[in-house]
């Protein structure tokens, strides 16, 4: 039997980690690093990304920064084959990037449902598959980490091209599992509940603005009706994600592990 200390060991892995550059991103890049994985960090803020570089190199690890936009699936491929000529092999990949808009069902545009489809699952569809095509070449299995939503099975409110997007993350993940799991790689999905970020926060700004819209708002999404008294910290879901990335998960693929602090329950 492993030691425990020796399962959450990456020393001599390398991981990507999209959407690096602050927030959960940042908080599972860092992790990584620490764990002893060299790291790409992929974002369109570089300026963020390069200080979590420098914060992974702090900790021991190797890392680099690329410019990556999610609406622009010729960069999924980019990323992964900087993975390959910096650390010669990708054995882990976290899904982060994303964004969030809050708008009322009745004012969605086809624009935003397109956007909004494009960077949080079609960026991810396709970031996988190069992935795993260098996964599977390198023939040494590896792990897949995607990055849902409480609202992919609580919907918030106000945001239900968001959550048709992270509900279709959770439909991805198990589709990838199984289709994957004869090359031993592993994907599974984290639903984060409410968490600190920077872009939670500036997506926050919209509410009022859903609210406006209706004349019976209904919008608990910010408030603390969470029984763990607290919103999530990005450590809180790096913290799973380093599990899901590490030995200690070797038998789970194809699962959804809620990090809320409870609020589904409610």
């Amino acid at each position: 039997m492993k030691p425990a200390a020796e399962l959450l060991n990456l020393t001599g892995k390398a991981a990507i980690v999209t959407g690096g550059a602050s927030g959960i991103g940042k908080g599972i890049a860092l992790r990584l690093g620490e764990a002893g994985a060299g790291v790409i960090v992929s974002d369109i803020n570089m300026e963020g990304a390069r200080q979590t570089v420098a914060e992974i190199e702090a900790l021991g690890s190797r890392a680099r920064a690329v410019y990556a936009d999610a609406l622009d699936i010729t960069a999924a491929q980019k990323v992964v084959d900087l993975a390959l000529e910096t650390f010669g092999r990708l054995d882990i990949l976290v899904n982060v990037v994303g964004i969030r808009l809050f708008s009322s069902f009745a004012h969605i545009t086809e624009d935003a449902w397109d956007r909004m489809l494009d960077a949080n699952l079609k960026s991810m569809f396709f970031t996988s598959q190069a992935a795993a095509k260098a996964m599977i070449k390198g023939g040494q299995g590896g792990k897949i980490v995607n990055i849902s939503s409480v609202g992919a099975v609580r919907p918030h409110g106000y945001c239900a091209h968001y959550d048709a997007s992270k509900a279709g993350v959770v439909g991805l993940t198990q589709a990838l599992a199984l289709e994957l799991a004869p090359y031993h790689i592993q994907v599974n999905a984290i639903a984060p509940g409410g968490t600190m970020t920077p872009g939670a926060i500036e997506a926050g700004k919209g509410i009022q603005a859903c609210r406006d819209q209706f004349e019976h708002p209904v919008l608990n999404v910010w408030s603390l009706d969470v029984p763990w008294f607290r919103f999530a910290e990005p450590d809180d879901i790096a913290k799973v994600a380093l599990f899901l990335a590490s030995e200690a998960a070797d038998y789970m693929t194809g699962c959804l592990l809620v990090v809320d602090g409870g609020r589904t329950l409610l």
